[in-house]
């Protein structure tokens, strides 16, 4: 497509387990208007291969050496067509309405530049776990979050390229935070919210580059969070983070971190106590040395009326499952978008 609307951005790595159901679930959308824009960033699993089996005319892919995520954004930013961005992963998948959603809303609301949503999370299988309720909405409440909360969903993210482009894309050292470092610099001038409808199904799985931050070492998060609250990082610390994370990449670091996150989700946020000491002992056999999760393997007993009271009690500003939109962000026409 010579002049598509949107562009949806997909940067791919060693996907070619699931980016056959990521590219479907993007050719199925409502909105059709659209170009399916795929850096494939030095796979060398059959990725490209699968990519290539797709035959519909508003697939592009542009090949470049593995390089990191940051980059083959930027690069992908440099050549999409359209003048909004879908961002999306190639190991998740779109809901049929999300970019018709996404692109109402910001066709009726100039004045935002990026848009967000809620979203499901599955596990490496595809079975959904829980649903993520973002820490704020409206664009007054984005713009109180602390620094530390990272305001969207990234694969779920839709906004205005020129935006993106004028901050100067993405940063490269900021290793796995690229987006959360983005917002953090923009949205000071930029208005800015997130939808309550789910419009993407996000994957866990044990592959990926990112592990719940619990999982990181203390270096790493505290390079992290002084770039987040200074709004700036050096090329020095952007090859600390890739050397912890280089040192971490290994397949008992991430099945032990993914089987943790899946425990504290099976507590948190969608009690299953069977399903949570399943995955919490799974993560206990690969790294013992824990101990919060023999703590959790404990909690995950007690009832959840109990449970639950305990959680909220040590996390004074933990949003509930269930969220009323602050006003004014939606009018009541708006809010079918969340219902």
């Amino acid at each position: 497509m010579l002049n598509p609307k949107i562009t949806v951005l997909m940067p791919a790595y060693n996907t070619g387990k699931y980016i056959h159901e990521a590219i479907s679930s993007v050719l199925e959308q409502t909105f059709t208007a659209f170009e399916l824009l795929i850096i494939n960033d030095g796979s060398t699993d059959d990725t490209l291969a699968v990519i290539n089996a797709f035959t519909d005319a508003r697939i592009r892919v542009i090949n470049q050496d593995n390089k990191g995520v940051a980059n083959a954004l930027n690069n992908g930013l440099n050549n999409a067509r359209a003048p909004y961005i879908a961002r999306f992963d190639a190991d998740d998948v779109c809901y049929p309405n999300r970019l018709q959603v996404q692109y109402d809303f910001i066709t009726a609301h100039s004045d935002y530049s990026i848009i967000g949503s809620a979203c499901d999370y599955a596990d490496v299988n595809g079975e959904y776990v829980f649903t993520y309720q973002p820490a704020a909405y409206s664009n007054a409440e984005i713009q109180r979050l602390d620094y530390k909360i990272c305001p969207f969903i990234h694969s779920g993210v839709f906004y205005k390229k020129d935006v993106i482009l004028k901050a100067g894309g993405y940063n490269e050292h900021a290793y796995t935070f690229e987006d959360h470092f983005l917002w953090a610099n923009i949205l000071k001038n930029e208005k800015a919210c997130n939808l309550q409808q789910s419009l993407i199904k996000v994957r866990w799985n044990p592959e990926s580059i990112t592990i719940d931050e619990k999982w990181r070492t203390n270096t790493f998060r505290k390079i992290k969070y002084n770039a987040l609250n200074k709004l700036t990082i050096t090329e020095a610390d952007g090859i600390k983070l890739r050397q912890i994370g280089k040192q971490q990449h290994s397949s008992r670091i991430k099945e032990g971190a993914y089987y943790a996150l899946l425990g504290k989700k099976y507590l948190w946020n969608n009690y299953q106590p069977a399903k949570a000491r399943q995955n919490l002992i799974k993560t206990l056999s690969i790294s013992p040395l824990h101990i919060k999760n023999y703590f959790l393997l404990l909690l995950s007993f007690l009832p959840e009326k109990i449970l639950y009271s305990f959680y909220h009690s040590t996390k004074p500003n933990n949003r509930p499952n269930k969220i009323k939109l602050s006003a004014p962000l939606l009018t009541s026409e708006e809010l079918t978008y969340g219902s």
